[in-house]
C-alpha cells in the first residue's frame, strides 16, 4: 500500500511568494488525511495535481491562525459540493470551543462534523494503523501526531511449502492468515513452518510548531519519516527560544536522537530560502531535506528502499483546478528523486 506526504504549505506564520503556510496531506492507499489547514490550503490543493479530495479526516496540531485560517472556507466548499459524509476533525483540548467560533464564519453545512479532542497519549485507531497524539512544547495547547501502521505478516516461504507438500490454493492462503492446515496425508502444517517473522509497518511522525522536545524524540524513535519545524537558523536561536520554535540544528539533533530514516524540515521563516537551513541541519544529520510547496515525500516499506523527496511531485497543472475537477484524473507524481534542498 502506498504511503506518501504532500507538502502543501511549508512557510512559517506568513505566506511568501514561494511558500504557503502550514498544511500537509497524507495519502495512504485511498485515504486522504489533512494535517493543519492554513489560509489558502484549498487553493493549494486545487492548484496541485491532487485537486480538492473528499478528505477522510482533518488533524490540527494547535489553533494559531497560521494553522487554521483555511478551515472555514474549505468546510464551506465541501458543503457547496454537497458532501454528506461526516467529517472527523481532531485537535488538542479547546477544539470544540474553537470550532464553535468558526461556525459563525462557515455557517450551515450539509454534513456533520465529528469533533475529537485529543490529549497527549491518546490513540485514534484506523484501518491498518493508528494515530498517536504526543505533547509539543509551544506554549499553547498543542499536539503532534504519529501515524503508526500495524505489523505485516511475515514473508511466505514458497520453497518450504513445496517441501512440506502444501498444495497451491486455499491451504496456502490459510497459512498466510495464521491458520494451521492438515494435508491429505494427515500432516499438520503450522504457519510458523512456512511464514517468516512479522514485519513492521511504517511510521510517519508530524510534529507541529514546537521547541526541541524529548516528547518528540520519544514519539519519533525509529520512525521512517519525521516532519519537524525549522523556523529559524542558529543566528536566530534566541528568537526561537522566545517563541517556542526550533532552529534547523535543533531539529537535526531531534532526528539524530530519534534515529529516523528521513528528517523533513518545514515551517520555514520567510527570511530563509531553504538551502542554508539544509546545510546547517546536515552537519548533524545528513538524511535531511528542506522541501518546497508541492514536493512529495514517498515512504516505502523498509525492504523496498529509503524514503525520498520527489521535487514538484504534486506541482501545479497548467491551469488551476476547480472544485468540480475529478481528483481521479490527476496526473501522477513526478519521478525526480533528488534529495537536495
Amino acid at each position: 500500500m502506498d504511503l506518501d506526504l504532500i507538502l502543501l504549505g511549508t512557510s512559517a506564520s506568513l505566506p511568501t511568494a514561494q511558500r504557503a503556510p502550514a498544511a500537509l496531506l497524507v495519502r495512504r492507499g485511498g485515504e486522504r488525511l489533512l494535517f493543519d489547514c492554513a489560509e489558502g490550503t484549498q487553493r493549494q490543493l486545487l492548484r496541485s495535481q491532487v485537486g480538492l479530495p473528499e478528505l477522510d479526516a482533518i488533524f490540527l496540531t494547535h489553533f494559531h491562525a497560521d494553522h487554521i485560517l483555511g478551515l472555514p472556507g474549505m468546510l464551506k466548499t465541501f458543503a457547496l459540493r454537497g458532501r454528506e459524509t461526516t467529517l472527523p476533525i481532531h485537535g488538542p483540548p479547546g477544539l470544540g470551543e474553537m470550532m464553535a467560533q468558526l461556525r459563525r464564519i462557515h455557517g450551515r453545512l450539509s454534513y456533520e462534523l465529528d469533533l475529537v479532542e485529543l490529549a497527549a497519549g491518546a490513540c485514534v485507531p484506523r484501518d491498518g494503523y493508528q494515530l498517536r497524539a504526543f505533547a509539543l512544547d509551544h506554549g499553547v495547547s498543542a499536539i503532534g501526531y504519529a501515524i503508526v501502521e500495524d505489523e505485516r505478516p511475515g514473508r511466505f516461504d514458497v520453497e518450504a511449502a513445496d517441501r512440506l507438500g502444501v498444495p497451491n490454493g486455499p491451504a496456502r492462503g490459510a497459512l498466510q492468515h495464521g491458520q494451521a492446515v492438515t494435508l491429505d496425508d494427515g500432516t499438520r502444517v503450522h504457519p510458523r513452518d512456512v511464514v517468516g517473522e512479522a514485519r513492521p509497518g511504517r511510521t510517519l511522525v508530524i510534529a507541529g510548531d514546537t521547541a526541541p522536545s524529548q516528547a518528540v524524540v520519544a514519539a519519533a524513535t525509529g520512525a521512517d519519516v519525521l516532519v519537524h519545524e525549522a523556523t529559524f537558523a542558529e543566528d536566530e536561536r534566541e528568537r526561537a527560544r522566545e517563541t517556542r520554535h526550533s532552529t534547523a540544528l535543533d531539529a537535526a539533533r531531534v532526528g539524530l536522537a530519534a534515529g529516523v530514516r528521513l528528517l523533513v524540515l518545514t515551517h520555514i521563516s520567510g527570511r530563509y530560502f531553504g538551502p542554508e537551513l539544509a546545510r546547517e541541519a546536515r552537519g548533524v544529520f545528513p538524511a535531511t531535506v528542506v522541501p518546497r510547496d508541492f514536493d512529495v515525500i514517498e515512504i516505502p516499506f523498509a525492504e523496498r528502499g529509503e524514503p525520498r523527496r520527489v521535487k514538484g511531485g504534486a506541482a501545479p497543472l497548467e491551469r488551476p483546478r476547480t472544485a468540480s475537477d475529478d481528483p481521479s484524473t490527476a496526473a501522477q507524481p513526478g519521478s525526480d528523486a533528488a534529495a537536495g534542498a
